[in-house]
């Protein structure tokens, strides 16, 4: 029995799947207890997006901490926060001509999102959020409220309300217009839906399956939002910091969301870090109405400073994860070739996937790709979701190598030949 089987909680969930003790990581690699290399597919659940130890953030955090540089700040003023939000505003937003106030929130995702919902029933003295099918957005009540798995709603314990549930692009089918069904709602006054103060929604759903909305699609939710009133929030936490192939992954839709939450990859380095991003009229907080002890990780705006000066000072990074884009998308369409209806791929960017007939396949090929040494995840409302989700500095040989894993493992499961591919 191990010191975890003694200890830890029945809630891991991980650790069943890679059941081994990891002690070092570099790049795309893991490494375990006993030297073995595993090659990463999961990156930290879209936190690595860099991937482990890169040099250039390891070199800038190690010379803060040497300098005994400021490591906890509540919502002070300190050089790092100063440096990263000149970082980000010359970097990112400036050059997007965007215009957004900073709100530090608690570390996580799911704290960014609280405060997002907080702030847009503040604004508006609405109470409904709108959210939408197989959106996922946190686990503390007022997220997991807004979260459509019901796996993850069950462990509430308690009633989860004012939220009203929409149709994501495409659920019904691609024929079907669910914009004009939502506003249908909003406008008959006997609908038995309220006017929500703010609608909540991923450009493409990570946890929920990599469903993608269109461009036109989030273009017109934009539009629906204005028409009513609705302040119109984007959860960027799992598909921003260049998960798609842009820092942000609404940036196609050349939409303007009144506020944007992010954590994730936002510190390059595993550092825990979320923020709102909010249009500077909508900032009504009083101080210290929403706060968190942990808003304040100085280690973090360190790291994010670095990650967003190194990797977005012009287009070449971008282009590369568009590069590699290509190369997935190519290697799960042969994938999906060869296996017929029953695989099908999902996703844009560098978070894609294949989704096979149910959950049961899926963690098989999952267990199949770790056998061979590759750490890689499922998602989807049945999980049946295969997900691609390696770091984006991921070498392109390494990648490919990634790739004939996956490809040796649906063969496997599925029982189908494969013909392993050199790029």
């Amino acid at each position: 029995m191990t010191i975890f089987d003694q200890l830890e909680s029945e809630v891991q969930s991980y650790a069943r799947s890679f059941p081994v003790v990891f002690d070092k990581a570099q790049g795309e690699h893991l490494y375990d207890q006993d030297g073995n290399q595993y090659l990463d597919f999961l990156a930290g659940a879209g936190t690595l997006n860099y991937g482990h130890n890169h040099p250039v953030l390891k070199e800038a955090l190690i010379e803060y901490i040497q300098r005994d540089g400021i490591t906890h700040g509540l919502d002070m003023h300190t050089a790092a926060k100063a440096d990263f939000l000149k970082a980000f505003n010359e970097v990112i937003l400036a050059p997007r001509d965007m215009e957004y106030t900073f709100q530090f929130t608690g570390p996580t995702g799911t704290n960014a999102v609280e405060a997002a919902m907080k702030l847009a029933r503040k604004v508006t003295g609405r109470n409904t959020i709108v959210s939408f099918t197989n959106g996922f957005h946190g686990v503390t009540l007022g997220s997991v409220a807004a979260t459509g798995n019901s796996h993850h709603r069950g462990g509430a314990g308690v009633a989860l309300g004012d939220i009203a549930r929409m149709p994501f692009c495409g659920y019904h089918g691609r024929d079907v217009d669910s914009l004009k069904m939502i506003d249908k709602l909003l406008t008959d006054p006997s609908s038995g839906v309220d006017l929500p103060a703010a609608m909540i929604v991923e450009p493409v759903q990570g946890e929920g399956g990599l469903n993608v909305a269109n461009n036109e699609w989030l273009k017109g939710l934009e539009k629906l939002c204005r028409k009513h009133e609705i302040l119109l929030i984007v959860d960027d936490i799992q598909a921003g910091c260049g998960r798609t192939g842009t820092f942000f992954s609404f940036e196609p839709a050349g939409i303007k969301p009144d506020i944007i939450t992010m954590s994730k990859s936002l510190s390059g380095y595993g550092l825990p870090f979320a923020v709102v991003m909010l249009r500077p009229d909508l900032d009504v907080w009083a101080p210290g109405e929403h706060n968190g002890t942990f808003r304040g990780n100085n280690h973090a705006f360190v790291t994010a400073a670095a990650a967003i000066r190194h990797f977005w000072k012009d287009d070449s990074f971008s282009k590369e994860v568009v590069e590699k884009s290509a190369i997935v998308s190519h290697r799960f369409k042969k994938i999906a070739d060869r296996h017929g209806v029953s695989v099908t791929p999902r996703g844009r960017g560098m978070m894609q996937g294949l989704a096979v007939a149910d959950g049961d396949t899926a963690d098989a090929i999952g267990k199949a790709c770790f056998e061979r040494g590759l750490v890689i995840e499922t998602c989807g409302n049945h999980g049946q979701v295969v997900k691609c989700f390696c770091p984006l500095t991921i070498d392109k040989q390494e990648l490919v190598r990634g790739l004939d894993i996956m490809s040796e493992a649906f063969a496997e499961v599925l029982g189908k030949a494969v013909d392993r591919e050199a790029s």
